[in-house]
């Protein structure tokens, strides 16, 4: 499949996880793709690796400029960059509220802004935003996380209103928890990694974690220019845990 050919695309935290099978994913089916990344030294041809930091505005815009430079344009931002956070409203201080919204919101905010006159110059552009079940389902131990998700959330639905008579089409991708890195660190930090996997993969009705390559197909269709007519949409790609309600299959 050749959809994204002549495509143009920026990733950011498209060094590894969702974003780098993203990234992989978009370069070939035909897109040309630069990545942002606070550490880009992993990403190689025929990705174009950039260094950035989503929590500085100056770093956003040279990051942006040097990458639109070399591509001779941009039709598509994949909003991917963010952190994770556990705990309840009492577990985390102002300091890391303002840090976590800082990347997972304001770094969205950053890139967009940067993005957007470029953006206005394509036939067929388009943003999709990472998101999160967690906008949608209150899940425990995830209250500053679920809070920057549900922001996203709120301002895919935003942007889509103030951009569609653009022609800008803004969507975001809602995943269950996937198999990652940072998902990998905080079983690995868990009293006991099985059982805490066991969880995580129990609650989502398929009965496993999401992969990352699943995500990235679903990213391609929201960005692909054969999805003219999907805007202001979230697309959950979470086995089913957004609105499946299944009985227990019996031991």
């Amino acid at each position: 499949m050749n959809d994204f050919e002549g495509v143009k695309a920026l990733v950011t935290g498209g060094a590894s996880g969702i974003g780098r099978a993203t990234a992989d994913l978009l370069a070939r089916r035909g897109a040309t793709v630069a990545v942002l990344d606070l550490d880009p030294a992993t990403v190689t041809e025929p990705l174009l690796p950039y260094r950035a930091d989503v929590t500085d505005d100056g770093s956003v815009r040279a990051a942006v400029a040097a990458a639109v430079a070399r591509l001779g344009g941009l039709d598509v931002l994949v909003n991917n960059a963010g952190i994770g956070a556990q705990g309840t409203v009492e577990d985390n201080d102002d300091a890391e509220w303002h840090r976590v919204f800082d990347v997972n919101v304001l770094g969205m905010v950053r890139t967009a802004r940067a993005c957007l006159p470029h953006l206005r110059a394509s036939a067929h552009p388009a943003i999709v935003n990472t998101c999160s079940i967690a906008a949608t389902a209150g899940l425990p131990q995830r209250a500053l996380y679920s809070a920057t998700k549900g922001a996203v959330y709120s301002l895919t639905l935003a942007m889509a209103a103030d951009h569609v008579h653009e022609g800008i089409r803004v969507t975001c991708v809602n995943p269950g928890t996937v198999d990652t890195p940072w998902v990998g660190r905080l079983l690995g930090a868990a009293p006991d990694p099985a059982a805490e996997r066991a969880a995580l993969e129990a609650r989502q009705p398929t009965g496993r974690l999401v992969t990352a390559a699943e995500v990235a197909g679903a990213i391609a269709y929201l960005a692909s220019p054969r999805s003219g007519a999907t805007t202001g949409t979230a697309l959950a790609v979470d086995g089913g845990m957004h609105g499946l309600r299944p009985r227990p299959v019996p031991r």
